[in-house]
C-alpha cells in the first residue's frame, strides 16, 4: 500500500503545473508589459522620471488575494463574502470593545493634542473629537500597522479590478508622491485599498488636501501627528463642513413615519421632521440653532436598530468613507470622546448573516420590479433600504427597510 502510495506521489509530481497557476503566469506577464506599456506612457506624461518608476516598480507583481478583482478573460462577479466591515452587520461594526477602545484612547488623545485641535478648528471649522475620532478608526492614531506595497495594491487593482479607471489614476498619484520626495517609493506603505499615512488619504487625496499642521512646511501624514490632524480638518472643510453644525442625533421614529423617508435627497428641516412626530431619544429638543437647518432620515439598518435625523456634516463624514455605519461610528465616538455619551438607546437587533451575493439577488429581483436599489452590488446602502421598504408597503407587509431572508424569493424574480 505504501510503495503505491509512493508511486503516486511521483507521477503527481511529473504532471504539469495546474491550468490556474499556468494562466497565473501568463497574466502576470501581461501585467508587467501593461505597467511599460501604458502605465509608464501616462507616469511620464505627468512628470515621474524612469528613475522614480522603475524604483516604484521593482519587485512588483500582482496581488491575488485582494478582492474584486477582474483577470483578463474572465466576467466581473459579485462576491459571495462581506470583506469590508463598514459594510456589513451594523451590532458587529459597533462592537463593545471597538466602542470603548476608540473612545479611551481619543479622549487622551484629545487631551494631548489640545494645541493642534485649536488650530485645526481654527483654519478648518472642524470640531477636534472629530478628527481625532476619524485618525482613532483610520489607523488606531498612527500605532496600526498598515502592511501593502502601494505600488502593488494599486497596480494590481488598475490592471485587474471592477474600477480599474479610479484605481489607475491613484496609482499615478501615487508615483507622482514619490517623485515628489514626500515619501521614499520603498516606505509607501498602504491599505488593501491603497490608502495612506495615518489618515488613510488615498494618493490624489494627498496630493489635493495634506497640510503642514507643525509649521514645518512639509506635509507628513505618515511621521506627524500634527499633520495628520490639519490633513483630517483640510479634507473635510474642502468637503462642505458647515462649522457650528453637529452630525446628527439620535430619535424616536414613529410607526406612521415610513423608514422609506430616508437618504440624503429627501431632506427637509429638523423642524418638518419634528412636525411628523419624530423627537430625540433622550427627550431634549432639538437645538434651537439646528431646527431651522436642513436635516436627513437616516436608519442604518431599518427599523432593526437605532434612528437618527443627520446634517449635511454626516454626509461629508461619508465623503471620507462612502459607509453610512463608518460616519455613524465616526460621529458617535467624537460625542463619546467629548461629551461622555453613552451607547445608542435603541440596540441592534439580531439580523440575518446574508451573503452578499444574496444581498445583489434581491437587488436585482428589486430592480427587475422598478425599484431603484443604487446598483445591484450587494452593498446595503440607503437606496437599497428604502426600495426594501417601497416594496413591502406595496406588498401590504410592514416596512422594515433592511433585507432578511425572507427576502430571497426576490431573486427568482
Amino acid at each position: 500500500m505504501f510503495s503505491r502510495f509512493l508511486v503516486l506521489l511521483a507521477v503527481l509530481w511529473l504532471l504539469p503545473l495546474p491550468a490556474a497557476a499556468t494562466n497565473r503566469a501568463k497574466v502576470e506577464r501581461q501585467f508587467q508589459d501593461w505597467l511599460q506599456q501604458e502605465i509608464w506612457p501616462e507616469a511620464k506624461a505627468a512628470g515621474v522620471s524612469r528613475k522614480t518608476f522603475k524604483a516604484a516598480f521593482s519587485g512588483v507583481t500582482l496581488n491575488w488575494d485582494l478582492p474584486d478583482l477582474v483577470p483578463p478573460g474572465s466576467t466581473p462577479q459579485v462576491p459571495k463574502l462581506q470583506r469590508q466591515a463598514e459594510f456589513g452587520v451594523p451590532a458587529k461594526y459597533f462592537s463593545r470593545s471597538g466602542l470603548d477602545g476608540a473612545s479611551s484612547m481619543g479622549r487622551k488623545m484629545l487631551q494631548s493634542h489640545a494645541g493642534t485641535l485649536s488650530r485645526v478648528e481654527a483654519e478648518t471649522g472642524v470640531p477636534g473629537r472629530i478628527a481625532i475620532a476619524i485618525w482613532g478608526r483610520e489607523s488606531a492614531h498612527g500605532r496600526a500597522k498598515i502592511p501593502h506595497n502601494v505600488f502593488r495594491v494599486l497596480g494590481t487593482k488598475a490592471f485587474m479590478s471592477t474600477r480599474a479607471d479610479y484605481f489607475s489614476a491613484e496609482l499615478i498619484a501615487a508615483l507622482q508622491i514619490a517623485q515628489a520626495g514626500h515619501v521614499n517609493a520603498g516606505d509607501m506603505k498602504s491599505s488593501w485599498a491603497g490608502a495612506l499615512g495615518q489618515p488613510q488619504f488615498m494618493p490624489s487625496n494627498f496630493l489635493k488636501y495634506a497640510s503642514d499642521g507643525n509649521g514645518d512646511g512639509r506635509a507628513d501624514i505618515w511621521g506627524s501627528e500634527a499633520d495628520t490632524l490639519m490633513s483630517i480638518g483640510a479634507f473635510l472643510a474642502e468637503h462642505g463642513w458647515q462649522k457650528g453644525r453637529d452630525w446628527g442625533f439620535e430619535v424616536k421614529v414613529p410607526p406612521e413615519v415610513s423608514c422609506s423617508l430616508e437618504g440624503p435627497d429627501q431632506g427637509r428641516s429638523i423642524a418638518d421632521w419634528e412636525s411628523l412626530g419624530i423627537t430625540r431619544i433622550s427627550g431634549r429638543p432639538f437645538p434651537a440653532a439646528e431646527r431651522d437647518g436642513q436635516g436627513f432620515l437616516m436608519m442604518p439598518a431599518g427599523r432593526y436598530g437605532p434612528a437618527f435625523i443627520v446634517t449635511p456634516n454626516f454626509y461629508v463624514l461619508k465623503d471620507y468613507n462612502k459607509s453610512d455605519l463608518y460616519a455613524l461610528f465616526v460621529g458617535h465616538v467624537g460625542d463619546r470622546i467629548q461629551y461622555g455619551v453613552g451607547d445608542f438607546t435603541t440596540g441592534w437587533q439580531g439580523l440575518d448573516r446574508l451573503y452578499r451575493s444574496d444581498v445583489a439577488a434581491m437587488q436585482r429581483g428589486l430592480e427587475a420590479l422598478g425599484h431603484d436599489v443604487g446598483g445591484a452590488d450587494g452593498l446595503v446602502g440607503f437606496k437599497t433600504r428604502r426600495a426594501i421598504g417601497r416594496w413591502q408597503e406595496s406588498t401590504g407587509k410592514d416596512a422594515r427597510c433592511f433585507p432578511d431572508s425572507s427576502m430571497k424569493s426576490l431573486a427568482s424574480n
